[in-house]
């Protein structure tokens, strides 16, 4: 059950013409009221003069708002809230509906109750899984109600009502996550045709600013490079305080810009957020040490795989300070190419860890220090460019897709044993969201690596088929039915061609993650071979796999009777 507070209204008569109108597209059912503050407020549902009945119910629920001097009234004087139940759960009857508004709005400081002053509130249903709650933010003594923090406490209660309801348990958030998209943000991207939200697009575009900025006139040059419309919020001494940003076809009926701050795009995105990433990058010795921008995609994802490689031993074996820090969002810092496909609530989870529990809850701000590879690495690839499709940059994009895959779901378990179920899931979704971009651009390099697997002498086949059964006896028979196994005897004999013991090798790649959560097992040790080895991500064209790997080709009697060359 998920309520959805807004308290930013001054026509309380506005509000109830659309509740009780035919809505955006007709989804307006019978609409009528299921109670009110005083149990006796006029139903313009049932009504037989419509018109005079929702005038009535509006001058009704302004009554103490009109009652005061009109410098004393509040200029946003209207509470709206939705409570929704989740798709699957029973229909309630309209006295349980009565009860959950009334417990809401006791929770919510608007009517307190056992004799505390109160506002005057009204509920409306047209639909059979939600109600709407409307109320004036006048108590009938004149003063004010007590509605600080009125969303965090309406979740807490409906987290109380599902478990006595026996509804489907939503699980509580920590208060960390990215502000979602109003319902007129979502309308307004429907008519405008764009498959994001103004506030999603900016937050995206922001990220991968920050992502590849070292300083702040760098991510400001990033912004502008982007498209953005920038202002800065600066002090008398000429400091700067914070930022705003706007799409440049995003506008209000005044045909004017709408400005959206760091900070109401998602927490970690406010200025002072931001600096903190680029004083811990300052000082940090090993940043330093790697000026300018790396020598193109291939080497950039190297470096990056490393890194998520590196941020997953910290997940099994660092402190929770350490974790906590690695397991934030990595798939954000790490996979700002390829672009993902258009964005749906699946891939947005990441960033939407669910309503708060009713309290703030903290939040981790471990030391800064082993996050910092994840974010030089963010840096490389963005400097790197894109790469998707033939050759080793290509390859080496599915490579680190691969590698951060594992690290997000490294951060989900994490998470899990921890019970934070909002962030686990968010990691699980995205771990999904990873596989689909792997699925794309390993499609070409595997298919390269599988044909020059099945092209390998008989002989070769059957020994990378006994290194494997030496390797990993467990996993043999499984890996032997995978159809990315001819790409893995193709590795195979290109870490013997390197010089070194595939059979050993194997064990290490295997043993160095568990193996339960892949979807297909040779293609993860096809990619940790090749790191391991440090064999190019895909063979050149034109590159022929060793049939007798370590030994030099046995010249033949036509070769001996060819003239040899002057030296």
């Amino acid at each position: 059950m998920i309520p959805s507070v807004n308290k930013s209204g001054d026509r309380t008569i506005g509000l109830l013409y659309y509740l009780y109108g035919p809505g955006r597209a007709e989804e307006h059912v019978d609409p009528h009221l299921v109670t009110s503050f005083d149990g006796m407020a006029p139903d313009p549902g049932r009504a037989d003069d419509f018109a005079t009945a929702i005038k009535d119910l509006a001058a009704l629920l302004d009554q103490p708002v009109q009652a005061l001097p009109a410098h004393a009234r509040p200029a946003k004087h209207v509470w709206h809230t939705s409570v929704r139940t989740a798709p699957g759960d029973r229909t309630l009857s309209e006295d349980e509906w009565a009860d959950v508004a009334r417990r809401v709005v006791a929770a919510t400081g608007i009517d307190p109750g056992e004799g505390e002053p109160g506002c005057r509130w009204a509920v409306v249903r047209h639909a059979d899984d939600h109600i709407h709650i409307v109320a004036t933010l006048v108590c009938e003594d004149g003063s004010r109600p007590d509605d600080f923090r009125s969303g965090k406490r309406a979740q807490a209660e409906c987290r109380l009502i599902e478990q006595e309801l026996g509804l489907t348990r939503v699980t509580a958030g920590d208060g960390t996550a990215a502000k979602r998209p109003t319902s007129a943000e979502r309308y307004k991207a429907e008519r405008q045709g764009r498959e994001q939200t103004a506030r999603e697009e900016l937050r995206e575009t922001v990220r991968r600013a920050v992502a590849g900025a070292q300083n702040e006139e760098e991510f400001f040059d990033r912004l502008a490079a982007a498209g953005l419309l920038i202002r800065k919020r600066q002090a008398p001494s000429g400091d700067l305080l914070g930022y705003k940003v706007a799409l440049v076809d995003d506008r209000n009926e005044d045909d004017e810009p709408v400005y959206f701050a760091g900070s109401t795009l998602a927490p970690d995105l406010s200025l002072p957020r931001i600096r903190e990433r680029w004083s811990g990058r300052q000082q940090d010795p090993s940043a330093d040490a790697r000026p300018g921008a790396p020598s193109g995609p291939a080497q950039a994802r190297r470096r990056a795989a490393a890194a998520a490689w590196q941020a997953v031993l910290i997940i099994d074996h660092g402190n929770d300070q350490q974790v906590a820090r690695t397991s934030r969002r990595p798939e954000r810092s790490l996979t700002p190419w390829p672009r993902p496909p258009p964005p749906t609530p699946a891939n947005n989870s990441v960033t939407r860890h669910g309503p708060s529990n009713g309290h703030p809850a903290p939040i981790y701000r471990p030391p800064r220090g082993h996050d910092r590879a994840l974010r030089q690495a963010a840096r490389d690839l963005i400097y790197g460019g894109p790469a998707l499709g033939r050759g080793e940059d290509g390859a080496t994009t599915a490579m680190v897709i691969d590698m951060v895959a594992f690290l997000v779901i490294a951060a989900a378990h994490w998470h899990g044993r921890k019970n934070h179920a909002q962030q686990a899931a968010a990691a699980r979704q995205a771990a999904e969201h990873l596989r689909s971009a792997y699925h794309s651009a390993a499609q070409h390099p595997m298919a390269v690596l599988r044909h020059r697997g099945r092209r390998l002498s008989q002989p070769l086949q059957h020994r990378q088929v006994a290194h494997l059964r030496q390797a990993v006896p467990e996993l043999a028979e499984q890996i032997l039915a995978e159809p990315g196994w001819h790409a893995l005897a193709a590795t195979l004999a290109d870490v013997e061609a390197a010089g070194h013991e595939p059979a050993t090798l194997l064990a290490e790649a295997v043993a160095r993650r568990e193996l339960d959560t892949a979807e297909s097992v040779s293609d993860v040790l096809v990619w940790r071979l090749r790191h391991l080895a440090d064999l190019p991500a895909v063979p050149e064209p034109g590159t022929t796999t060793p049939q007798r790997a370590g030994r030099p080709k046995r010249p033949s009697p036509r070769d001996n009777n060819r003239p040899r060359r002057a030296r």
